[in-house]
């Protein structure tokens, strides 16, 4: 590329970091006049970091990263935004071998339904503690991730308490199915490949998917420095169209072969590409034999996967709050819905003529079917987008909600 203009973008060795992975791959970067350089990383606390200190333009982020950052929740903190996401689902939570054979005798079933693995999970804590044993351990990839709090949110509603029943503690994605196998930790949740990865080594069993805990819920961001945005916005703007381009394609059922083969490669996964179908396919493998088709697993281009819905930013915020990241307030309540940028994004598609919203919020959760929504240009179809508990998240309620989660809840 002639006079290409140069970023480099981190990204964690997950199928998650796909856009970014065939925006680079595929040439919607190179369309745009970008050279993108992207550098795999080992730990999020990295992709945090290096975002922070300017070794990163842009990087592959969990969802309430960003907001921790604007927050001051990091130790590192820089103005982070989310101009926007990457995708929808994607996680799942596995299980040691012996924790699973315990469910098993509690009634679980391997069908991912969420609620008979809760009942399942609290009947065999009740058998550990009235013997006398440890506490189990859950690892999740940080704490201010989607995975602690779809985690926190599936214990509590099931009658588990994540601060007192259970155990959490932070490991990176990669080292996950190790730490497992060498009974460091009892479950953990993740985002594909290392579910499948435990399954198919036979440490390991899944027991629950984020898109049955929350249907159609938002995971990973495109995260970006808010100075570095400011002063490049033309980069940026080209960047956006090129990752949007890149989740079409990736989305498009007719590539997946292609794109299994692409993420599978060394400098990306390295891991087989067998492991990478469950998951593009939506037929996961809770244990070695067993297939159950999930409706959603996965959402990369479709039900505006890729908007930064602020409604999304608050949620995270919300379980930030309940779990005592943070304190609530009206302005900590604005840092987190402005860590998401909506307008960037419009601003940046505006000349591809992409759909997207007409509004930055929704009521989340309240979707049964799917259902046709407004939009800026061309027809955006949203839902299913339940919670597995029936619960629904309304944006303009949010200090109600915060409420019903917190019992003697009180604002700062």
């Amino acid at each position: 590329m002639a006079n290409a203009r140069e970023m480099t973008v981190g990204f964690m060795p997950l199928f998650d970091s796909c856009i970014l992975i065939a925006a680079a791959e595929k040439g919607f970067a190179s369309d745009e006049n970008l050279d993108l350089h992207l550098m795999r990383e080992t730990s999020w606390a990295s992709i945090r970091d290096r975002i922070a200190v300017g070794h990163f333009q842009a990087a592959h982020m969990l969802g309430p990263m960003p907001i921790a950052a604007n927050l001051g929740l990091h130790p590192m903190a820089a103005p982070m935004i989310c101009p926007m996401a990457l995708n929808l689902g994607g996680n799942a939570i596995t299980v040691s071998k012996d924790l699973h054979a315990g469910m098993l005798a509690n009634g679980h079933v391997d069908d991912l339904e969420p609620h008979g693995a809760g009942r399942a999970l609290k009947a065999t804590i009740a058998a550990r503690r009235a013997e006398g044993r440890p506490a189990l351990r859950f690892a999740v990839v940080h704490f201010h991730s989607g995975h602690n709090y779809e985690l926190r949110y599936w214990l509590s509603a099931c009658g588990i308490s994540p601060d007192s029943d259970v155990e959490i503690v932070a490991v990176p994605p990669s080292l996950m199915p190790d730490a497992l196998e060498l009974g460091r930790i009892d479950g953990y949740c993740v985002g594909e490949p290392w579910n499948t990865i435990s399954v198919d080594r036979d440490i390991g069993r899944i027991v629950a998917v984020k898109a049955r805990i929350w249907r159609n819920s938002p995971e990973k961001v495109l995260g970006v420095s808010k100075p570095w945005a400011d002063d490049n916005r033309d980069l940026l703007d080209a960047l956006l169209r090129a990752c949007y381009r890149a989740a079409q394609w990736c989305g498009n059922p007719e590539n997946i072969e292609e794109l299994a083969g692409i993420m599978a490669a060394p400098q990306h996964l390295g891991v087989e590409g067998r492991l990478l179908l469950p998951e593009l396919t939506g037929r996961i493998n809770p244990a070695p034999g067993v297939t159950v088709p999930v409706e959603d697993f996965l959402v990369l281009s479709r039900r505006a996967a890729t908007f930064p819905w602020q409604s999304h930013a608050l949620w995270f915020y919300s379980q930030m709050v309940r779990w005592g990241d943070c304190r609530h307030s009206a302005e900590n309540a604005e840092i987190a819905r402005n860590s998401y940028r909506p307008d960037i994004f419009r601003q940046a598609l505006k000349p591809i003529f992409a759909a997207m919203p007409a509004a930055n919020l929704k009521v989340e959760g309240a979707l049964t079917v799917e259902q046709d929504v407004g939009t800026t240009a061309g027809r955006l179809t949203l839902g299913p987008d339940g919670f597995f508990d029936g619960k629904i998240f309304d944006p303009d309620r949010l200090e109600e909600y915060i409420a019903s989660q917190m019992p003697g809840f009180a604002t700062a």
